[in-house]
């Protein structure tokens, strides 16, 4: 603790020395005319650093934490969805110089999570209700859709939308749709279904009344999907990719990050996973636009697992989509000459069980 303490203290008596500092007498000082700077104003922009700091601490000691205060995200009028926003961070941009599909990832699950706290489910990050504590209940993903029409660059602001609605008796649905800050635009969609599951025995639940009743009541009182399209992809069926595979990445081992809260391998670590065996000379000419992963068994941190990837033939009549409409209803603008599709299949290596399949389609790379 000591050791984490003591540069803490020095950079707080650093930043102070900084307010409290005046140059010397000895130094020139250089008039800009019709300007004037005060002792007031050479304080400004550090002061006010500490200023911030004071005001955020003594708001922590009042209701709602500090995070929550400083987040850029809340529920929206009616209280049936949930908005923030997030600036994209250099260390999440990837070799395209915009954010990675990881990245989108990772905000989609950052933002249901803020969302479940904000309406009072459990800070332990699976969004549990007060049943589903009582009874060792938590949510597991059983599939993902992400649509992504336009990556975001450094320092781009991306407002995330999300909610969730009940999904039959053994599940349910939360959706995002992403866009633009600065310009409204939709740039990706999102979808996903989840089902319930015993902490202990590891064994899937049926949705109880009770617990459908305590989450219910924020969803909203109509259906609304994001994607509402008839037919869409995100509504397709997976077929298994059987070998032999075209494309491999065999013996991947779960990394210490890896791991969750749950002390099992993260939903966005599989996605990492399935791109290691596309070919690289897809990845050179093209952009990752949709993966679909449908979430089949379990990773452990000692598991060892086998990347497979198929090119799979694309129906004549679809093509990638362009955004129309406040949720992007897709129309078609290219051909499929511009569009590569593939089948992937995680398994365990050795006993070959299954643990995800999954689909991607890519678009060529537009000049930037």
């Amino acid at each position: 603790m000591s050791m984490l303490k003591a540069p803490c203290n020095a950079a707080a008596d650093h930043l102070q020395a900084l307010v409290q500092w005046r140059p010397p007498a000895t130094f020139p000082r250089r008039r800009i005319s019709g300007v004037s700077f005060s002792a007031a104003h050479r304080r400004a922009p550090v002061a006010a650093v500490l200023d911030r700091v004071a005001a955020a601490d003594g708001a922590a000691a009042g209701s709602g934490s500090l995070a929550d205060r400083l987040r850029l995200g809340s529920l929206t009028e009616d209280g049936l969805s949930y908005k923030e926003r997030f600036i994209v961070r250099c260390y999440e941009v990837g070799i395209n110089k915009t954010a990675t599909v990881e990245t989108i990832a990772n905000l989609l699950q950052e933002v249901g999570c803020n969302h479940a706290q904000s309406v009072g489910f459990s800070t332990d990050g699976f969004a549990t209700t007060t049943t589903m504590r009582k009874l060792h209940l938590i949510w597991v993903t059983a599939r993902m859709h992400i649509e992504i029409y336009k990556y975001p660059a450094w320092s781009d602001v991306i407002e995330i939308e999300t909610w969730c609605q009940g999904e039959g008796r053994i599940g349910t649905r939360r959706d995002w749709i992403l866009k633009d800050y600065a310009t409204g635009q939709v740039i990706g969609r999102a979808t996903s279904k989840w089902v319930m599951m015993n902490q202990d025995t590891r064994r899937l639940q049926k949705v109880s009344d009770d617990v459908r009743d305590e989450y219910l009541v924020f969803c909203p009182r109509e259906l609304r999907l994001a994607f509402p399209e008839e037919n869409n992809s995100s509504l397709q069926k997976i077929s298994k990719l059987e070998d032999p595979a075209q494309h491999s990445r065999l013996g991947l081992v779960p990394r210490r990050a890896d791991l969750d809260m749950n002390q099992h391998v993260n939903n966005v670590t599989y996605i990492g996973w399935v791109l290691e065996s596309m070919p690289q000379e897809v990845i050179d000419t093209h952009e990752l636009q949709t993966i679909t992963l449908d979430y089949r068994r379990e990773c452990q941190h000692d598991d060892i697992v086998d990347s497979l990837t198929s090119q799979e033939l694309i129906d004549d009549a679809k093509t990638i989509p362009e955004l129309r409409g406040t949720n992007g209803s897709a129309i078609p603008t290219k051909s499929q000459q511009d569009c590569h599709q593939f089948l992937h299949l995680l398994r365990l290596s050795g006993k070959g069980l299954e643990i995800n399949r999954g689909r991607t389609e890519w678009r060529k790379k537009t000049a930037r």
